[in-house]
């Protein structure tokens, strides 16, 4: 792989030792594509280089798909299914963590290593679950900005529902002013979410020793527990975040030595840590604020009924009625926040996803438009005909079919990452590896049980005839036999393609440093992931 030049005659990416005098001098910047620039230098400093894509990613365990699951989880099992949040966010930082080394390590996100590593049907399959997975993502964000706009402006469901298309004009009004810039943003709405919680955990005052038993003693008890628990699981481990935290590293131009890529993968995963460690504690406080309402002895009949059927709409008037006039602003508010910010990673997430799995990238107001009436159409369609409730019940069937679409994701990246081949001395351990296996078998696990208990009750108590039965069954496990058969596939195939873009750990990459001696640094070219997700403005000297 040789060294490129701009079309201004610098180089794009050039190579390091480590041992000459320029070691700790900055990579070039790039004033066309307005990449992070990560210094050669042993510093803490750095970590704040690397701040950001964690945040972006951090959005998807906190939009209104997690806020209405969690506030069902509590108005109907109190703190009883607190572990599920704990375990998934355990389980999320280790799989967040391997899909952003694998972007470091190789240059490569997700979708592009499915591209080469999979055959063309295959391929073209994957991403129409991707795309699918995304859509079913946009689903609670719409909802989800619809119902804050009912709680802030008394503005009707179904015409909050059309007023979320202007998200997208908002999207490409911020992307102009630079990736960093939008971090900051993300990180502004994450903790203005959080704040809004944590005032509303001192409004609710939930018993601490019943939500730290529920946080550390597993229970699944109850008729419903397994379906929340997996929608749950669903809203907490999305197969897009693998697609979007892959990519997302690639706006760093990091230094391409040994040392260089073990720190990125060593800061990228402190700052996912501390991203979802306050997305963890938003979803405990939202669990543990329903479950204190929902289960308060001074519940009228009224606040009784909306706490069996709690969604995002009837949260606002349950916390108004019991916690006061502000409790309900704060929630809103918090509610807007996670939905615009949702609008932005799902929209990156889809851009990257066609522009890899395709190689085909859309204007970003093309793809943002498209993404967004395929999630408004469905979505306008359940307001309109089933009300508030109707679309909050949309919200728990886009998460769980998040969940049925995870492996499609999941086992690709656990295929590559362990991968010697692909990722050589950057391989996931054997102890990584035997954890993720295990935490995504028992995710297959859980979804195929629920998917062939719930399948058999359906026939068993439906009014349909015998023969409708039968044939209804012979279509139904067909199915079943054909999602077990597409995730066989995935985890035995073997992995064929090796990546050529290590770090310069092998005999071949010396080699090529030794003949660009000339050079100080190294680092991948990637300006197409950086000019995709920042679209730039017209320079009038450039006309």
């Amino acid at each position: 792989m040789a060294v490129t030049s701009s079309s201004s005659g610098q180089p794009q990416f050039i190579a390091s030792t480590g041992n000459r005098s320029s070691s700790n001098a900055p990579l070039i910047e790039n004033s066309d594509t307005h990449q992070i620039v990560v210094p050669d230098k042993t510093s803490w400093k750095n970590l704040f280089a690397y701040m950001g894509p964690g945040f972006l990613v951090s959005i998807a365990y906190i939009d209104p798909g997690n806020f209405e699951t969690d506030l069902q989880s509590g108005a109907q099992f109190k703190y009883e299914l607190l572990w599920i949040i704990l375990v998934a966010s355990c389980a999320a930082l280790i799989i967040q963590s391997m899909a952003a080394n694998l972007g470091v390590v190789t240059g490569k996100h997700l979708a592009e290593h499915c591209r080469t590593e999979y055959p063309r049907n295959t391929n073209f399959v994957l991403w129409v679950i991707a795309e699918i997975a995304i859509v079913a993502c946009d689903i609670p964000e719409v909802i989800g900005t619809a119902f804050a706009l009912n709680m802030l402006f008394n503005i009707p469901v179904w015409i909050g529902v059309l007023l979320t298309g202007l998200s997208t004009l908002i999207l490409l009004a911020l992307q102009q002013y630079g990736v960093r810039k939008l971090e900051f943003l993300i990180a502004f709405l994450v903790f203005t979410i959080a704040v809004c919680f944590f005032a509303e955990l001192g409004y609710a005052k939930p018993d601490a020793k019943e939500v730290l038993e529920g946080l550390f003693v597993p229970k699944l008890k109850g008729n419903g527990a397994t379906g929340l628990a997996i929608s749950l699981l669903g809203a907490m481990v999305m197969p897009h975040n693998l697609f979007l935290h892959s990519a997302l590293v690639l706006s760093r131009k990091i230094p391409r030595s040994v040392h260089g890529i073990k720190e990125a993968c060593r800061f990228y995963m402190i700052e996912s840590a501390f991203a979802l460690m306050v997305a963890f504690l938003i979803n405990v406080s939202v669990i543990s604020v329903s479950g204190a309402v929902c289960n308060s002895s001074t519940l009228n009949a009224e606040d009784q009924a909306s706490c069996q059927d709690l969604d995002l709409n009837k949260a606002s008037f349950l916390l108004r009625n019991v916690l006061g006039k502000w409790s309900s602003k704060l929630f809103a508010i918090a509610l807007l926040a996670s939905g615009q910010s949702s609008t932005i990673t799902g929209t990156y997430a889809g851009q990257y996803v066609m522009q890899g799995f395709l190689d085909l990238r859309l204007t970003p107001w093309i793809r943002n438009l498209l993404t967004r009436c395929l999630a408004i159409v469905p979505s306008l369609i359940v307001a309109v005909i089933g009300g508030s409730a109707g679309a909050g019940k949309l919200i728990i069937i886009a998460s769980m079919i998040l969940s049925f679409e995870l492996p499609f994701a999941l086992i690709p990246l656990l295929k590559f990452t362990s991968s010697k081949t692909k990722m050589g001395p950057y391989v996931n351990s054997i102890a990584i590896s035997a954890v993720t296996w295990v935490i995504s078998s028992l995710i297959m696990a859980i979804n195929i049980y629920y998917l062939v208990t719930g399948f058999i009750k359906l026939l068993l108590h439906s009014d349909i005839k015998m023969v409708g039965k039968v044939f209804l069954g012979i279509l139904g496990f067909s199915g079943i036999a054909v999602y077990l058969a597409a995730i066989a596939y995935l985890v035995f195939r073997k992995n064929r393609e090796s990546t050529h873009l290590l770090a310069l750990t092998t005999p071949e990459s010396r080699q090529m440093e030794n003949e660009q001696c000339n050079e100080s640094m190294y680092s991948l070219p990637r300006e197409d992931i950086v000019n995709m997700q920042l679209p730039q403005r017209s320079n009038p000297a450039n006309l």
